[in-house]
């Protein structure tokens, strides 16, 4: 009985039949390469590169350049196995998808389980920042100020209006949520028109990243990287139990690489697959990382890093120039940057959360496609629905610890999973392959092992811990049960 019950938890589905799936769900192939690296780019220029990197330089100092690039290593690493994996499985799930092939349901379940955090979660505070953005800027404009209501604003109001009711000092954010919905409305029409407002929300903050870039190479000062590394590999633990240093910029800089994860979430989608995803992954993250690494290196030569502004570090810094026309280019890009991220990372999770109904791992009349738009409409309202349901009460600044270390794991999965494929399936056409797999399958997991346990406080493993037994309750309770063999197709119905 005990192997019956091992052999239930690690079954899997082979890559035909993986494949053959794909054909009883037919999504609108209209994506190309450049589609999937503006989506990887949509997810990785956000709130990091115009915020976080703040924080992630006071952990840091200007050694932050260091931790950014050895951030790059482990995702690119871990890229190069998503390339050959995307190619080979050209499924809708991501890493999900890829684990449920190769190391077995239960896996492929935990993957996409803990990649909830790496877009629903994530989506949400995202959104909030939109909505704080926006109501930044029209008070910049003009002196606009919102209502409290329509943004976020603190509920201590004994009056009736159930806006006003006292939930403990809690927030509502109505801007953060409508533009959530809004999102979710676009993301359902259809992929094509997705991808084309990705494709402009990237080049907006491409092009104001460059903008602080040139003009923030008017105020580099040589003598400002001259204490190159003044924390050290690992620093002192912060007051949230985080280490500093470099590892600890490592670990919270992470996040702004999974971009690359969200391009193979639309596998399905693509015209080319076995080009367009490994085109989308790995250029996405090199455009991404040399980005990333540009404004690392004038931010901190324009400013001492004791003195860059932890909320709006970009802006702070261009402030000498007495520009306001550079400062605006910023809080555009600010904008754009957010809006994308939350379109993307609402676009991604509804592709997961397709492929896990569609595999019976959530119920499969959700997966149904749209017989217009032909798009997993039913999915993408329950995401959105839930995740403006987030944005609209839910403060996240706890579980948004746990993004990293979720995304983490999905890499490491991946990583292993490429390793297992070669032994297990190694007749299968490859169109692209892991350079020198062997080596950069292991090394990106030690990396990304030790960027987790060395970067990432011991309260985050112990949230974590705590999620992955919420999602094995579920898994038990529902995906577990259900019947699946290799010639099982599930008939999922059309929406009519």
């Amino acid at each position: 009985m005990s192997q019956g019950f091992v052999a239930r938890l690690f079954r899997k589905t082979s890559v035909e039949a993986m494949r053959g799936r794909e054909e009883h769900h037919a999504l609108k192939r209209v994506l190309r390469g450049r589609d999937l690296i503006a989506i990887g780019l949509g997810t990785m220029i956000g709130g990091g590169i115009f915020a976080t990197i703040g924080t992630g330089v006071h952990k840091a100092g200007p050694a932050v350049l260091v931790a950014f690039v050895l951030a790059g290593l482990a995702s690119l690493l871990a890229a190069l196995c998503y390339a050959e994996l995307g190619a080979v499985i050209p499924n809708a799930g991501s890493a999900y998808t890829f684990a449920y092939a190769t190391l077995g349901q239960v896996v492929g379940w935990i993957i996409g389980w803990n990649l909830i955090l790496e877009y629903a979660i994530s989506a949400a505070p995202v959104a909030q920042q939109f909505s704080q953005s926006l109501q930044e800027a029209l008070r910049a404009l003009g002196g606009w100020h919102l209502p409290p209501v329509l943004g976020k604003a603190v509920l201590a109001h004994p009056a009736g209006l159930w806006w006003q009711v006292d939930w403990g000092h809690s927030s509502i954010d109505l801007i953060g949520s409508v533009f959530v919905l809004v999102l979710t409305m676009l993301i359902i029409i259809g992929i094509k028109e997705t991808a084309r407002a990705n494709n402009v929300l990237v080049v907006i903050k491409v092009a104001a990243l460059l903008v602080f870039i040139v003009a923030g190479a008017a105020l580099f000062h040589p003598e400002n990287l001259a204490h190159f590394n003044p924390v050290g590999w690992i620093g002192p633990w912060d007051k949230d139990g985080i280490p500093t240093g470099i590892f600890g910029a490592a670990a919270l800089v992470f996040f702004v690489y999974i971009g690359f994860d969200a391009a193979t979430t639309t596998a399905e989608e693509c015209t080319n697959p076995p080009r367009d995803i490994p085109v989308g992954v790995i250029g996405s993250l090199l455009i991404g990382t040399v980005l990333y690494c540009a404004v690392a290196i004038v931010l901190v030569g324009a400013v001492p890093w004791q003195q860059v502004n932890i909320d709006t570090p970009l802006q702070s810094a261009l402030a000498p120039l007495h520009q306001p026309w550079a400062e605006w280019v910023i809080r555009i890009g600010v904008l754009a940057g957010t809006s994308s991220v939350a379109l993307i990372s609402l676009l991604g999770q509804s592709r997961i959360f397709f492929a896990m109904a569609r595999d019976r791992m959530l119920p499969p009349a959700v997966a149904s496609i749209h017989p217009r738009f032909r798009t997993p409409a039913k999915m993408s309202a329950i995401t959105g629905v839930i995740v403006a349901a987030f944005t609209l009460i839910v403060p996240l600044d706890i579980l948004l610890s746990l993004v990293n270390i979720g995304t983490m794991s999905a890499f490491i999965a991946v990583s292993l999973g490429v390793m297992v494929l070669r032994v297990a399936r190694p007749d299968l056409p490859r169109a692209f392959r892991t350079p020198f797999v062997w080596v950069t399958a292991p090394l990106g997991i030690v990396i990304t092992a030790l960027l987790a346990g060395l970067g990432l406080g011991l309260i985050t493993f112990a949230w974590f811990g705590g999620w992955l037994l919420v999602g094995l309750i579920f898994y038990f309770a529902y995906g577990f049960r259900q019947p699946m063999s290799e010639a099982d197709v599930p008939n999922v119905p059309t929406l009519s």
